[in-house]
């Protein structure tokens, strides 16, 4: 279908779509290249965590597993109370699977 044959609402829900693509790019780039690097471990014999020297005890630190879509700093490990901002991309339309590191 061609952009000039669409409907005003088909072309705001195609940006809304695009910019969704945009915004969720980096996190879906980051999520690439850890599962790469897991297998990679995995055929070593090692976990990730290992290889990086992080600790699995109860007081380490957990590495995040979600993004906020616009502010990278902005991260949840998916333990615990969801934080506002993951609660309100959900609600916004994202999926959670856009927000994964």
């Amino acid at each position: 279908m061609q952009l000039e044959d669409m409907t005003l609402e088909e072309l705001k829900r195609l940006r809304k779509d695009v910019e969704k693509a945009i915004e969720t790019y980096e996190a879906r780039q980051l999520s690439e290249a850890r599962a790469k690097l897991e297998a990679q471990a995995k055929e070593l014999g090692y976990s990730l965590e290992t290889i990086a020297g992080v600790s699995k005890t109860g007081s380490a630190k957990r590495l995040p597993k979600y993004r906020h879509p616009d502010n990278p700093t902005l991260t949840w490990t998916g333990r615990g109370r969801k934080p506002k901002w993951f609660i309100d991309a959900l609600e916004s339309g994202y999926e959670k699977k856009y927000l994964e590191i």
